[in-house]
């Protein structure tokens, strides 16, 4: 490890070299890039240099004890010896992390797709609580969100819905969403008051951008029709709605929210390049199987990940092991405690995979 710092803190040192060079000053794209190296650099190695002043000051206060001298002295070496060890212990877990290559998705905007699966009506109830404790994390998060297309039922319940989420972070905090949530609780059109069992699936997706997926409108095939279902004036009367096939994956879009067919094409390609890349990375992470292996779960669609128990106030994430028994506040959008373990583990997890690798290097 202290090969791999030592050359990023030289790196570090020539980026900062390159950018007094007037020439690279007058190259604004030569700039931007090189400014976000320098951005991503400056945290580990910041840590590193405190690293090696800690690391100055333990020789120092080891060669004191084992000069010798006065009591009192020798104390307060060894206390400082004590202290530094601890800070050096755990500066050396936060550099670590540092070096865990970071997911170039963190940053992304996410989709945010949200499905009724067994359990009939009380399942669509579910799907639109899910709905609404996202929606109010978004909101105390200060993130936008907003309904791409949405099929609810005649009691409060969703079938679907697919929303985007905008804000710094989104796909970071919320990437280990994705799986089956299961609820248990006496469902309101229960007369018995039988505790029922039911499901639905959360997908969470980066969202793309252009650069990543190319829509080649040769393998689109774009129909347009009238949308059906229940809304106020023109949606039942103009073929405003669309529906997007990508014929080489079959994958299907169907939007018809918006009274624009324009406004429903582009909701449409918007989630069609999301799932498109979430299909490509999946791909390819498959083939990672090690890597695979250290992340929470397979982040596939039918893993049952977490179960809402209402009886007892308590949601349990199945990955981790993990029991919060603060359930009102949880489906209020509170649920930083859980993805905080969520994502503590599985940096913990990445950790280990890396220690092993340097060891067998």
């Amino acid at each position: 490890m202290r090969a791999t710092l030592d050359s990023l803190e030289r790196k570090f040192e020539s980026i900062n070299q390159r950018l007094e060079d007037p020439a690279v000053g007058s190259d604004p794209s030569a700039c931007e890039k090189l400014g976000r190296e320098l951005k991503e650099l400056r945290p580990v190695v910041a840590a590193f240099r405190e690293y090696k002043k800690l690391g100055e000051r333990l020789t120092e206060a080891e060669t004191m004890i084992a000069e010798g001298g006065d009591d009192d002295f020798i104390a307060l070496a060894r206390e400082e010896k004590s202290e530094l060890t601890a800070k050096i212990a755990k500066l050396e877990v936060d550099i670590r992390l540092l070096l865990v290559p970071k997911d170039p998705n963190d940053d992304k905007n996410v989709i945010l797709e949200i499905r009724a699966g067994t359990g009939g009506e009380e399942a669509a109830l579910f799907a639109s609580s899910l709905f609404r404790m996202y929606s109010r994390y978004a909101e105390l998060r200060k993130w936008k969100i907003e309904i791409l297309s949405i099929s609810e039922t005649g009691i409060g319940g969703i079938k679907e819905v697919i929303a985007s989420i905008n804000g710094k972070g989104a796909y970071s905090r919320l990437k280990f969403e994705s799986g089956v949530h299961r609820v248990q609780r006496v469902p309101a059109t229960e007369a018995s008051g039988r505790i029922h069992t039911s499901a639905c699936t959360v997908a969470i997706l980066p969202e793309a951008e252009e650069v990543e997926v190319a829509l080649d409108p040769k393998e689109l095939r774009i129909d347009v029709f009238r949308a059906g279902g229940h809304g106020g004036q023109s949606v039942n009367t103009t073929d405003s709605a669309v529906r997007i096939t990508h014929i080489p994956t079959g994958l299907v879009v169907s939007i018809q929210d918006e009274k624009s067919q324009q406004k429903n094409k582009a909701k449409g390609m918007k989630i069609l390049a999301a799932r498109l890349k979430d299909i490509r990375e999946r791909e390819e992470s498959a083939k990672r199987s090690a890597e695979r292996k250290s992340q929470i779960g397979s982040g596939d669609r039918s893993e049952r990940i977490r179960t809402y128990n209402f009886p007892q106030g308590r949601i349990t994430d199945h990955r981790i092991n993990l029991t919060v028994y603060k359930l009102e506040y949880f489906m209020n959008g509170e649920i930083d405690e859980m993805l905080d373990a969520l994502i503590f583990n599985n940096q913990e997890e990445l950790l280990k995979s890396q220690e092993k690798v340097e060891e067998v290097a």
